[in-house]
């Protein structure tokens, strides 16, 4: 039994580190040609590119998600170099890591947060999606495949980040729209929402004894995950066994949502 995606493209955003690059190497093992997108860490990603079979078959592409120009930039450049898009994973986001209450968050850091973990993303799906409906099917009639990346503070709220939580929010509504309205096109479209996962994005409130204390007593499992444990459900979720799953929201938490 395997999780083939011999003969597919996909396009994974955030890349070059964390749950991406341990999605891109998933993917590129279950036979894929991978783009994936990368904005400063032009070293991992190079190195990620060529350790995946070279741009042949991975291809890091360096670019800026802040905007939808810059999603719809991103999905072409994948095209262009690879023909056509049979997944796309969204997990690129910025969570910022300091608290702040929304009485002194600024414009600026809303803007932000919301230029990056929602505007680039409508520009991403929606160029995804025109791709999708106007390419030429895979033999066997292969379903195309949307995920996007939420998290747990996208369904119970974070104090203290509430433009975070705002927008994996909005992705999880997306999904549940884009899943209905896509359905009958043959693009079946999920999300994925991890709870904490040790990553160089969360490094600081893992590595503090305070703050990990206060983490790991929310997750019934005592421990966050590895970015190999969210790149499976990923992949899945982009295989044939999950064929019939669309609109749905796969908790990836060792629990927490269950005790938030």
């Amino acid at each position: 039994m395997a999780l083939s995606l011999e003969g597919k493209v996909a396009l994974i955003t955030g890349g070059s580190r964390g749950i991406g690059a341990a999605t891109v190497r998933l993917f590129r093992k279950a036979g894929a040609r991978v783009a994936f997108s990368y904005r400063n860490a032009q070293t991992p990603a190079m190195a990620l590119q060529e350790s995946c079979g070279g741009p042949e078959y991975c291809l890091a592409i360096q670019q800026e998600l802040s905007t939808p120009l810059d999603g719809r930039t991103l999905v072409a450049e994948a095209v262009r170099a690879f023909g056509r898009l049979d997944c796309l994973i969204v997990n690129h986001g910025v969570w910022p890591a300091h608290d702040q209450s929304i009485r002194n968050m600024t414009d600026e850091q809303w803007n932000s947060t919301m230029g990056t973990n929602l505007n680039s993303v409508f520009g991403l799906v929606r160029a995804g999606v025109h791709r999708m409906q106007h390419q030429v099917p895979l033999p066997g009639g292969a379903r195309s495949h949307i995920v996007l990346v939420s998290s747990t503070a996208g369904q119970r709220g974070e104090a203290f980040h509430a433009d975070y939580a705002a927008s994996k929010g909005a992705l999880i509504s997306m999904t549940k729209g884009l899943s209905t309205e896509l359905a009958g096109e043959g693009i079946l479209v999920n999300c994925v929402a991890p709870g904490w996962v040790r990553t160089e994005m969360s490094a600081g409130a893992l590595d503090g004894p305070d703050a990990s204390n206060r983490v790991f007593r929310s997750i019934p499992l005592g421990r966050a995950a590895t970015p190999d444990e969210i790149a499976g459900p990923i992949l899945f979720l982009c295989t044939p066994w999950a064929g019939f799953v669309t609109g749905e929201v796969f908790n990836v938490n060792g629990g927490a949502v269950l005790v938030g």
